[in-house]
């Protein structure tokens, strides 16, 4: 049985497909989760909206003399709506059948002992599993006259029909900035309120800086290091302070914040019991989910899968784009590695001359003795389409030697780092 239809529950579909095992899923909102209906579907069809314009004004210094247009927010919301598929989870609802599940249109409870009781009343008990998989929901913090203002969190921004004069961001994490960027481009003055020293706190210290002076030149204006009590003025305030978890009542292991306590090898919470996806809080990313429930899908089938989270890439849709993988060098020196870096900034290769990019960053950490990448950042155009080569190498520990003989295309934004792979081993 499996508590949740999103990327993990259809996973784990996929993955028992043929195996013989039944499969219940216990679905209350709709098949597919979070991803596609609120999140990374719709805010990444939005971004890429206003990356056209953006990429309009910039025609002005590389390619025309004059070029204008008119916003029409309306069609960039009704695509953003048909992206979503409009909120209809028929199609997807269809697959997860068609792959042997049985749909249960319910809210369940972990009771315990294997049994889950349905907001009907009823009670289901597993004879093999129970994976949770409920996901998370956008957490709100108590501001005070919060509830005196219009407020967004992820879900209603990225369905928004109408745009707002001004907004003001809570929260300068991924979607915080993601979205920043998005309606300023469109129009809206925006204002980040951030508690931490920099965005993007979580990344390198460099990425955060190269995102905030990009930030100003669009004229947004960020306030680091503030800690709101009250609701910040803006016609639309839009809360992006993180995530909760969706375990409300479970009688399951949990940590101090709500996530189920899991084994991070065999994604198991207690004998005949997983947890899986956002809701174990080891990545809030679609992509683990997803490798989540192949992995749990793959140990009730009966084969020694185990998850391995050391080369998890990640990706930040913000102009320019910051993916990251591994270690940062902080974490790093915290393992007490003996650490070398090797770092540029990619304006200042072929490719960033070329795309007329100001700012840029490649940071490559090693572990110098054992002569293998630990972790990456590339802060760059098309960043996301770049570190999936650098999590395969951390992921295989690939030797820097053989990444140093490795041929990149020129002039590739990639190609910056073969001087990068031969600065760490030289």
């Amino acid at each position: 049985m499996c508590l949740g239809a999103g990327p993990c529950g259809e996973s784990l579909t996929d993955r028992l497909k043929g195996s013989g095992l039944s499969l219940a899923v216990v679905e209350n909102r709709l098949v597919g989760g979070e991803c596609p209906y609120w999140g990374c579907i719709p805010s990444k069809t939005m971004i890429r909206s206003t990356e056209t314009l953006a990429e309009a004004g910039r025609a002005r210094t590389l390619a025309a003399s004059r070029v204008e247009w008119t916003v029409d927010f309306p069609k960039a919301a009704k695509r953003v709506h048909w992206m979503a598929r409009d909120l209809d989870d028929t199609n997807a609802a269809k697959a997860l059948e068609a792959n042997g599940a049985r749909l249960y249109r319910a809210t369940a409870v972990y009771r315990g002992e294997r049994e889950v009781e349905l907001d009907s009343g009823d009670r289901l008990r597993a004879r093999r599993a129970v994976v949770i998989a409920t996901g998370t929901r956008p957490a709100v913090p108590p501001l005070k006259g919060l509830d005196q203002v219009t407020h967004w969190t992820n879900r209603e921004a990225v369905l928004a029909e109408a745009l707002p004069a001004t907004l003001a961001v809570v929260g300068g994490g991924a979607v915080g900035v993601e979205l920043a960027q998005a309606f300023a481009r469109f129009g809206t003055r925006v204002t980040v309120h951030q508690a931490m020293p920099r965005l993007v706190h979580l990344e390198e210290p460099e990425a955060g800086d190269i995102l905030g002076v990009a930030f100003q030149a669009e004229g947004i204006e960020v306030r680091t290091d503030e800690h709101l009590g009250q609701a910040p003025e803006g016609e639309v305030v839009l809360i992006a302070t993180g995530r909760i978890p969706n375990t409300d009542d479970f009688a399951i292991a949990k940590d101090q914040r709500g996530f189920v306590s899991v084994d991070r090898a065999t994604l198991e919470a207690e004998p005949g019991v997983f947890a899986g996806g956002d809701v174990n809080g080891i990545y809030g990313f679609t992509h683990v989910s997803w490798y989540h429930g192949q992995v749990i899908g793959r140990r009730l089938r009966g084969e020694a899968a185990v998850a391995d989270h050391e080369a998890i890439p990640r990706v930040t849709f913000t102009d320019p784009e910051i993916a990251s993988v591994g270690l940062t060098e902080a974490q790093a020196r915290e393992r007490g590695v003996e650490v070398k870096v090797a770092s540029l900034d990619v304006a200042q290769t072929g490719r960033g001359y070329i795309h007329d990019l100001k700012k840029g960053l490649i940071k490559l950490v090693a572990d110098r003795q054992a002569g293998v990448l630990l972790g990456a950042t590339i802060v760059s155009p098309r960043a996301g389409e770049m570190v999936g080569e650098l999590a395969l190498a951390i992921k295989a520990r690939i030797p820097l030697t053989v990444l140093d003989d490795t041929v990149h295309g020129f002039p590739t934004f990639s190609r910056a780092l073969q001087g990068l792979f031969a600065e760490l081993v030289g």
